[in-house]
């Protein structure tokens, strides 16, 4: 009789998030939550159950593919980790900071019935730091289109817009009213959760991408829909 070899045993707690001390983070305003060592990524990475149906696939928003980048992640394959979230997310440093995985992709973890769930944003944001700290790489993008679209409003929703219309080979104008780009990113959530630094490098990302931006023009006084169309001939 042969023996069934054993499958180890997924730990049931997640890796815990670095953090700075309290008697240390009282004194300044920098990030709180410091990010995953490689080691700890890979740890956390490993607990993931490569579902056949991966519930937490539902739960994203954008559908990103879960346990692909995690496999890859696990695997050591960053590049390809990191590729395989902007499939669906150009703005990933951003997501795996502030996005509420608690309530979206984590809450229909499977592990979680038994544990901690995988702490899908804790991986996404290692990635993305990751990439960060080396270089983006730009991917392939669409031929030209011939086509020329005015996003108006640099907040999350308009950065995500334009890096999805320049990957498919549009020309595209971001006209933001206020002085720097972000929106609710800069203006409403404060430095010690999302560091503007890594907001201007998800923008400097999408800039490279091929995205105009036009900062200090209000829509409505300092052009209106109709002059964008017809005078500033966008489609």
């Amino acid at each position: 009789m042969v023996e069934s070899e054993s499958k180890p045993k997924v730990k049931k707690k997640a890796v815990p998030m670095p953090k700075q001390p309290p008697e240390v983070r009282r004194h300044n305003f920098n990030e709180v939550a410091l990010g995953y060592t490689e080691e700890q990524a890979l740890e956390e990475a490993s607990r993931c159950l490569q579902c056949p149906k991966p519930q937490c696939v539902k739960g994203c928003p954008v559908e990103i593919d879960i346990p692909a980048f995690i496999k890859l992640l696990r695997e050591g394959k960053y590049e390809e980790g990191i590729k395989k979230i902007k499939e669906k997310n150009s703005l990933p440093a951003i997501c795996g900071r502030v996005c509420p995985q608690e309530e979206q992709c984590q809450k229909m973890c499977v592990l979680g019935k038994v544990g901690d769930p995988v702490s899908i944003g804790r991986l996404e944001r290692f990635l993305a730091d990751w990439e960060r700290a080396k270089g983006f790489t730009i991917p392939e993008k669409a031929p030209p289109s011939g086509k020329r679209v005015a996003v108006i409003g640099a907040g999350p929703a308009g950065l995500t817009v334009a890096a999805d219309l320049a990957k498919l080979g549009h020309e595209v104008v971001i006209f933001e009213a206020l002085h720097l780009p972000g929106g609710v990113l800069v203006y409403g959530i404060p430095e010690f959760r999302l560091p503007k630094s890594i907001v201007q490098a998800e923008v400097d990302y999408i800039k490279k991408l091929g995205v105009e931006l036009k900062l200090g023009y209000l829509i409505g006084r300092t052009y209106t829909i109709p002059e964008l169309l017809k005078d500033e001939g966008f489609d």
